[in-house]
């Protein structure tokens, strides 16, 4: 263990597993040489969209004109839902989510009209031309007030261990209540933009900035109403995703192919920011209920929790990010008598969507509030209460899904972080200065994360790749996994560089493309790494056998004795060459050289109406403490110090990773204290810009910020090289800030009252949680128990 990643395995070629390279792209990126979709050259004839979008958050369309906006200079053709040649819903699991609006409209900002003219401002001009009259119907804004009137995306599931409703009221102590957690615009910093290029006998080729090729290129075909095989999606990079560029693409591409196909031009669709915050889905808000059961210990004995997600309009994905939030509603804790629900609440806001950590945050969050509610309560430290709670290792390991915890290694990073950080010294020197302390308090709270690895949903949980050897023994690699700056691309090189025993820079990525690779998953559930690696391994490995067969049968030596290593070929005693001279006298002998690759994970499965399987392949840990300092005369804070320690397993690449964990753990401290989505009475989304939605920038990252990487063990599982994932798990990490603001904001009325704090913390809401724990404080019982 070390700062920075752990000291990589030593490599006999240079760039294979564990060796801490930077990103393929790191000095494109910094030099502004990387090559993003609207930085390709265009081509003669493009033309430019602008999408009319809905002023009204539900309503019936009554009276649709674009005769003005046709007659505009420099338009060549207006599209609404009646001019779709195919199907107009473009729904990624479910239907309800229609590329253009049909007869009304279920949302602020739903798309009703594009527009393609001759440059972008002509096509914005022309879009202010069209009249639409609306008549107003009900509109639901809140998942309180859906849950209240019973309405939903999708019905509800519900996970049951034991007999939670007979185990709380014989507890010692029970605690009930209620909090939010807020949403998080993706803000990435490449906008949706897809670049349609119309091809001959009726094809379509698009340049996406998405997640999911596969699922751009499936629904491009629908809407035009021709096979998949007539429709190629290819993206080399996205200025970021997170989850946002997962099903959210898919509209901006189908618009931009729509309109390709009806002028023969090509058409590019590019949204500027307050469109594009206004238009797609964010993070899932959740209203989370609890009612707890508990020893004196703060052991749970039983609990009944209500995830209520605000879905929006349409499914979209929330039916699998409802459930990975109650897949994550135990953490690293072990409940013995447990009811999770997860609600799917319908509203007329955008349709929410994918985000790191797909729901698994919001369910994280959920039961850390629980178990710092109960350490309040009971005048514990949380530390203690969460030591109290963990799964046990061969006992108390069964989740409220049913899924036996046996890789367990979350005691041995919490106690190894404990220790590093000083955690015990910090949390007296803590306590010290707040008695002394009158208008500046501080807080500290140590924090676990276990992380399922894998899609709940089964099917998506493969990959497939395409490895090409040349004659003079470089090498092209192509898989389904797409880059988006998480580090997928070299990760899987250098399974490639690892296999063959050649340098890295002797294999060339190329760009994800459903024409080499097709039917790919999205590159999400932090699953990149795991399964691309896998199906490019396995293509590599084919084509080294193909070469060891023929070499041992050449030179007339045992297999075995072919031994690949430093960009050589070992023959036994009979001959000793470089990679690319054997690859030679293989394509001379007619060997073939190229091979499709392909995995699929193994072990798991799961039973969705039965609410028991082993969804995951295995989970990854981690754990963090932050300390934070609050003046509580104003709510404003700025975190003071950070100690992370993470487990990779054996580590791909330690420089990849620890920037993962490094960006996660802020994403995450942005989305639980300043990003703040705000709706108005209206349904209008009024933080759309970065002048009203406010992302951290590098002043609130912690002043003193200790990132290591643990190997505790290699990966239980046969992961790749064992290594473990790390995109998702990180982001959980700065839950850990949340609570410490919590323990500043409880100080602040010495203890008295738990406080309630709602996320993000902003600190608006930090001063009024102040205000009211103060007043609370005066005369209040602390713990309620039956």
């Amino acid at each position: 263990m070390l700062d920075g990643g752990r000291v990589p395995r030593p490599a006999r070629a240079k760039g294979g597993v564990g060796v801490p390279l930077p990103h393929d792209s790191a000095h494109k990126h910094v030099t502004g040489e990387a090559v993003y979709t609207d930085d390709l050259p265009e081509l003669p004839g493009t033309l430019h969209t602008a999408i009319l979008l809905s002023s009204k958050a539900h309503a019936r369309i009554l009276r649709l004109d674009t005769t003005a906006a046709e007659a505009a200079a420099g338009v060549h053709a207006v599209l609404t839902a009646a001019d779709v040649p195919g199907e107009v819903d473009i729904g990624p699991v479910l239907e309800g989510d229609p590329v253009l609006a049909v007869d009304k409209v279920e949302y602020t900002g739903q798309p009703v009209v594009a527009v393609a003219a001759e440059t972008q401002e002509q096509a914005i001009a022309a879009a202010r031309l069209i009249v639409v009259e609306y008549r107003d119907l009900p509109a639901i804004l809140t998942a309180e007030e859906a849950l209240a009137k019973g309405s939903f995306v999708s019905p509800g599931l519900t996970f049951r261990q034991g007999d939670a409703g007979a185990a709380i009221p014989k507890a010692a102590n029970r605690l009930r209540g209620s909090f939010r957690i807020g949403g998080q615009d993706h803000f990435y910093l490449e906008g949706q933009i897809a670049y349609a290029l119309p091809k001959e006998d009726g094809d379509l080729f698009c340049w996406s900035s998405t997640q999911h090729p596969s699922e751009v290129q499936h629904l491009i075909a629908k809407v035009l109403g021709k096979p998949d095989h007539a429709v190629t999606v290819e993206v080399r990079r996205m200025g970021g995703g997170f989850g946002g560029k997962e099903t959210q693409p898919a509209m901006v591409a189908c618009v931009a192919a729509l309109l390709a196909d009806r002028t023969g031009r090509p058409v590019k669709c590019r949204l500027d920011r307050d469109d594009d915050m206004v238009m797609t889905g964010k993070r899932h808000d959740f209203f989370v209920r609890y009612d707890v059961g508990f020893d004196e210990r703060g052991r749970i004995e039983g609990i009944e929790l209500d995830l209520a997600a605000r879905c929006g309009y349409s499914a979209d994905l929330s039916n699998a990010v409802v459930d990975r939030a109650m897949f994550h509603a135990d953490n690293a804790y072990h409940l013995p008598n447990a009811r999770i629900t997860g609600h799917r609440c319908r509203t007329n806001t955008v349709s929410n969507t994918a985000f790191r950590g797909f729901g698994g945050p919001q369910g994280m969050v959920a039961i850390e509030y629980v178990i710092d509610e109960i350490a309040r309560a009971l005048d514990l430290d949380p530390l203690a209460v969460r030591r109290a709670n963990f799964y046990g290792i061969g006992e108390r390991d069964r989740t409220p899904y049913h899924q036996r915890v046996t890789d367990n290694v979350i005691h041995g990073i919490v106690d190894d972080l404990a220790a590093s950080s000083d955690y015990a010294a910090r949390r007296g020197a803590v306590d010290a200065f707040n008695a002394r302390s009158t208008l500046v308090k501080r807080g500290l709270a140590l924090t676990p994360v276990k992380f399922g690895i894998s899609f709940t949903i089964s099917h998506l949980n493969q990959a497939g790749a395409l490895v090409l050897v040349y004659r003079d023994g470089t090498v092209q690699l192509n898989h389904g996994g797409t880059e988006m700056g998480q580090g997928v691309y070299v990760k899987v090189a250098q399974v490639v560089a690892e296999e063959f025993q050649i340098d890295i820079d002797r294999i060339r990525i190329t760009a994800t493309t459903t024409e080499k690779v097709p039917n790919t998953s999205p590159t999400a559930a932090s699953s990149g790494s795991d399964l691309n690696g896998w199906a490019a391994l396995n293509a590599a490995r084919e084509i080294k056998n193909r070469l060891v067969t023929f070499a041992a049968a050449h030179w007339g030596v045992p297999e075995s004795a072919v031994r690949f290593a430093d960009n050589r070929v070992r023959i036994g005693d009979r001959a000793e060459m470089s990679f690319g001279e054997l690859t030679t006298a293989a394509y001379l002998a007619r060997v073939p050289l190229s091979a499709t690759g392909f995995y699929a994970t193994p072990k798991i499965w799961w039973n969705r109406e039965e609410g028991r399987g082993r969804p995951f392949y295995y989970y990854a840990y981690g754990a963090a403490v932050t300390e934070v300092e609050v003046d509580t005369l104003t709510g404003e804070y700025r975190f003071t110090r950070a100690d992370i320690l993470h487990d990779c397993g054996d580590s791909l690449n330690p420089a990849i990773d620890l920037g993962q964990v490094e960006g996660g753990y802020v994403q995450g401290l942005g989305w639980l204290t300043m990003e703040e989505l705000w709706w108005d009475p209206a349904g209008r989304l009024r933080t759309h810009a970065p002048s009203t939605y406010k992302i951290p920038t590098a002043r609130d990252v912690p002043a003193d910020f200790r990132v290591q990487l643990t190997r505790t063990t290699p990966a239980q599982e046969h992961t790749i090289h064992r290594s473990k994932a790390v995109g998702e798990p990180p982001l959980m990490l700065a839950i850990s800030g949340y609570l410490a603001l919590k323990d500043a904001v409880a100080a602040a009325a010495d203890h008295a009252v738990s406080p309630r704090l709602d996320a993000p913390a902003t600190p608006e809401r930090v001063l009024l949680a102040i205000d009211e724990a103060r007043a609370r404080s005066q005369g209040t019982v602390r713990l309620a128990a039956d």
